[in-house]
């Protein structure tokens, strides 16, 4: 039941927050206002998180937030906030980590109830309304005839979120790990991998490209067999299963099961961006065309779904789409009946439906079928006796079929503003698009992009704004923002071989190091210096689904060390990989962007200089290669910085290999310099 009038949110520009604008609930946005009218009232707050394209947010929603009973006790006993997750990440990584803390697991919607002054002291995920209503005025209750053991229990619990984001510092200097440390490590994941469909044994499955990355380097750094082959598997099942969108492109969040099929279907630009730079690497280094057709198609599906006209590109696509009823239903837009598939087919159904399995294996529920493939193109025309491409012409014709019917059904709603940090990320994945698979257009989008970042989403102090929706309120740039437009930058860099774009990383690092820092911490903090403070001001170090914005800012430092010739930078990123050896070495698993950086630092890297009248052209020649030890610079005149410094020849094309600024003798033949950058298995 909605409100005939709305509350505090409409006046909010986020998408999520806009869909509870009309609750019976009087929720108020995050912001000081707000916290100082808490402590004034003597209220306890309600503090509730989630994300547009939250299927159980929604649920939750409809039968808790709608519901008028359920807005009575709300308003009666708390202050609601509303927070939007993707707007407020340093509000959600607080109060996800007291969620951890007090039940063991995490998730959204990521309900909370805290003193006035924001510690928190009890929290739970997806409720149903009768419970809701018993466990709120449980707590009603308890504050009320108990006020001293709440307090003392919510200041056991904000010290203990201070104390898990405490990163220890090793006594001494430490080294990085060396290659038989991070032998014995990746030995200890192969434990977990599951041979049959990739990723780790179990659901639910979550694409993780930052340990993909790293083990697609560690595969072919050491010769192992075996990680080739388990990335190549994931790669396949991921693209395979119903994660990823055979008729429009694109990957959902996560699979429910173990064999990829079926999705929550809530798509993020994150995951996309990320999974542009991925398969791309793959394409380049095992030259699987499939790899190459999932980032044509995700190409499309960006431009189709998540471009916004005036540049940049929109956060996420609902989970939620209505159904023939009008009512909001999970996957509808995207799942597809066998009476729906064989009118619409026809000829097509009858190959189809062993291809994409319309059958038991492929079924979902409701008679609703998610598209899963379970073999190569090459095999299933050789079952059927067709020659080589066959498939190709006769599915192109079945999925634009099908992607025509399914833009006649009503869309997923779209969360419409812009984070900066997952821009960055899809900087990058556009650069690698055009690198590795030579696709043009996405050369040209990644120059559209970063103008943008530098256009519309920075501060005209040098910094960066976190999200932007026009007409919204500006959110200071938080550490992921720097980290991910920073290496967008690089890899934008790579591609144009214009300086400019290293000179605006290496800004942008500045500016982090300046405000990000603290003395004596040599990580970098996820709030800036000049943000209001919370109840602690966390250090993000893990990787996960988006590798954490340290592990990326670290690997952004080694990397500008590298192509200024500037041991600081260099030496703050080992200072960062020395701070985190106690936990690499107790989890490792969750730290695969600190992996990367410490196979960076175990075997040879390499900066490779090209220079002279043909300096270009043979850039061409090397770009392409999956090199991922490699910092490539080129220019066909003489440039400034420390790489081209008396390097440049007007009749001469040459390569100079370099570690770190110390270069071996020049070399004219690229066949030669591509035969010394190819490692030495271990």
């Amino acid at each position: 039941m909605k409100a005939k009038e709305p509350n505090a949110l409409i006046h909010e520009s986020s998408p999520y927050l806009l869909q509870h604008a009309y609750n019976p609930v009087r929720w108020e946005a995050w912001s000081t206002a707000t916290l100082e009218q808490a402590q004034k009232s003597n209220k306890l707050l309600l503090i509730s998180i989630g994300y547009a394209a939250c299927h159980w947010c929604h649920v939750m929603e409809r039968e808790c937030f709608e519901d008028q009973g359920a807005a009575d006790v709300m308003n009666a006993h708390f202050i609601p906030i509303k927070v939007d997750r993707e707007e407020r990440p340093d509000v959600d990584q607080i109060y996800m980590d007291a969620l951890q803390l007090m039940s063991g697991h995490g998730g959204w919607p990521l309900n909370i109830v805290a003193l006035p002054d924001g510690r928190p002291f009890w929290g739970a995920t997806y409720v149903p309304r009768d419970k809701w209503i018993q466990v709120l005025m449980q707590l009603v209750k308890l504050y009320r005839e108990d006020p001293k053991k709440v307090e003392e229990y919510a200041s056991s619990l904000t010290s203990s979120l201070r104390r898990i984001n405490e990163v220890i510092l090793p006594e001494g200097e430490k080294k990085a790990p060396g290659m038989e440390q991070l032998a014995a490590w990746v030995n200890s994941w192969k434990r977990g991998f599951d041979p049959d469909f990739g990723g780790h044994l179990g659901a639910p499955k979550f694409m993780t490209p930052c340990q993909y990355e790293f083990l697609m380097h560690w595969g072919e750094a050491t010769g192992d067999n075996a990680i080739r082959s388990h990335v190549q598997t994931t790669l396949d099942g991921m693209a395979y299963g119903g994660l990823y969108d055979h008729v429009g492109g694109g990957f959902s969040r996560y699979s429910v099961d173990p064999r990829w099929h079926v999705p929550h279907f809530e798509k993020m630009l994150y995951d996309n961006a990320q999974l542009l730079s991925l398969y791309a690497e793959g394409y380049a280094l095992y030259k699987k065309p499939l790899y190459a057709d999932v980032v044509l198609q995700t190409l499309e599906f960006l431009e189709r779904e998540l471009a916004r006209p005036e540049g940049g590109y929109y956060a996420a696509l609902d989970a939620d789409s209505l159904n023939r009823k009008g009512e909001l239903e999970e996957g509808v837009f995207y799942t597809w009946s066998g009476a729906d598939l064989t009118s619409l087919l026809r000829e097509d159904f009858e190959w189809f439906q062993e291809y994409y399995n319309i059958n038991e294996y492929g079924l979902w529920e409701k008679g609703q079928y998610v598209l899963i493939r379970r073999e190569s193109d090459t095999a299933f025309e050789k079952r059927r006796g067709w020659p080589a491409g066959e498939l190709r012409r006769k599915r192109s014709r079945a999925l634009q079929t099908l992607l025509k019917a399914r833009e006649e059904k009503p869309r997923p709603r779209l969360d419409d503003k812009l984070v900066t940090s997952w821009n960055g990320l899809l900087l990058g994945g556009l650069c690698d698009a055009y690198r590795y698979c030579g696709i043009p257009e996405a050369r040209e989008k990644a120059l559209a992009l970063a103008g943008f970042i530098q256009g519309t989403l920075s501060r005209e102090d040098g910094g960066l704004f976190h999200s932007y929706k026009e007409g919204g309120r500006a959110v200071n740039g938080y550490l992921e923002d720097y980290a991910a437009v920073i290496r967008g930058y690089i890899k934008l860099h790579a591609v144009t071989q214009e300086p400019s774009w290293m000179e605006a990383a290496k800004k942008l690092a500045d500016y982090s190091l300046e405000y990000f820092s603290e003395a004596g911490q040599p990580l970098l903090y996820f709030s800036s210096r000049v943000d209001p403070s919370l109840i602690r001001r966390t250090l993000e170090v893990n990787d996960s689904v988006i590798p954490s914005s340290n592990s990326t800012m670290a690997r952004n430092l080694f990397l500008l060390g590298a192509f200024f010739s500037d041991p600081r930078y260099r030496d703050r990123a080992i200072a960062m990989l020395g701070a985190m050896q106690e936990s690499l070495e107790r989890h490792h698993s969750q730290y695969s962007g600190w992996l990367h950086l410490s196979l960076w630092l175990a075997q040879p890297f390499y900066e490779l200089v090209i220079t002279g009248p043909k300096a270009m052209d043979q850039l061409g020649v090397i770009v392409g290669q999956y090199l991922p030890h490699v910092l490539l610079a080129a220019s066909r005149e003489p440039a400034p910085g420390p790489l081209f410094e008396n390097r440049h020849s007007p009749e001469k094309t040459r390569f100079f290999l370099c570690q770190f600024g110390q270069c071996q003798q020049p070399e004219q033949d690229p066949e030669r310099v591509l035969e010394q950058l190819q490692w030495i298995a271990t």
